[in-house]
């Protein structure tokens, strides 16, 4: 199956890091590599790179690796191909709009015979069950509340329901931000960590790299990394529940209410 791999802070942070070792899980260290994409939130505007080819081998993904775009909320994806052809169009994270906001998804997992009726603005253009999904959640979301954005309360709690209702097809662990927060639903794998102060020293799995945290922040910097599978060897990853849903604002996974 595919990979995710999120990010939410409380101040704009780069994610090269992170995504040098998850990047090579597609197609190097794991074979996933059926295609990969990630998106940076800035301000209201989202920054989208996706590519067919394996991360391993982009050159968009090297570019990735090498300009350190900074961002609040980050939602990354490389890709195996369980439904939908290998092709630019089925590759995550998919963007739409809701509520005058960008809403970013990406899915690990595979869904049986889920086959939603989308009989309103949402529509897949690919060919994967994940943007079937995404389309299905934004769909309810604009049924159940309309023009207005619901309280974050409220809102966890119908997210918490549609992933509920749509894990029961199948696997469904999910990514999804419209920029001021981060939701994650676990169904099988999710792990997290937060990096704050006192940073230490942080080595990748997946490549002989390692960054000492403590020289590159300040004290007030908070990160919470999200990931299928952990990235460090050397850190204390959390694993959700299975049947979890997680929200992360700021750097801070919040207590239900």
């Amino acid at each position: 199956m595919c990979q995710l791999l999120g990010m939410n802070c409380n101040v704009p942070t780069d994610i090269v890091f992170s995504f040098t070792g998850f990047a090579m899980r597609g197609g190097q260290t794991d074979t996933h590599h059926d295609g990969w994409g990630i998106a940076f939130f800035e301000g209201a505007g989202v920054r989208h790179f996706v590519d067919h080819q394996a991360a391993i081998a982009s050159p968009i993904a090297e570019l990735i690796k090498r300009y350190p775009i900074k961002s609040k909320n980050v939602i990354a994806h490389i890709r195996k191909a369980t439904q939908g052809q290998v092709a630019l169009e089925n590759c995550h994270p998919f963007v739409r709009e809701l509520w005058g906001q960008y809403w970013v998804f990406a899915h690990n997992g595979d869904l049986k015979a889920f086959a939603p009726l989308l009989n309103g603005a949402y529509r897949p253009v690919g060919t994967t069950d994940s943007e079937q999904a995404f389309c299905y959640i934004l769909q309810q979301l604009r049924a159940r509340f309309g023009e207005r954005r619901p309280p974050l309360a409220t809102l966890r709690a119908a997210l918490a329901g549609l992933a509920g209702e749509i894990a029961a097809y199948g696997t469904f662990n999910m990514l999804l931000s419209s920029g001021g927060e981060l939701f994650a639903h676990c169904s099988t794998h999710l792990f997290y960590l937060v990096r704050q102060y006192p940073f230490d020293t942080a080595k990748l799995s997946d490549e002989d790299v390692s960054v000492d945290f403590s020289q590159v922040t300040t004290p007030n910097d908070r990160v919470a990394i999200i990931v299928t599978q952990p990235l460090t060897t050397n850190e204390q990853w959390t694993a959700f529940t299975a049947g979890e849903l997680k929200v992360f604002i700021d750097g801070i996974p919040q207590a239900a209410d």
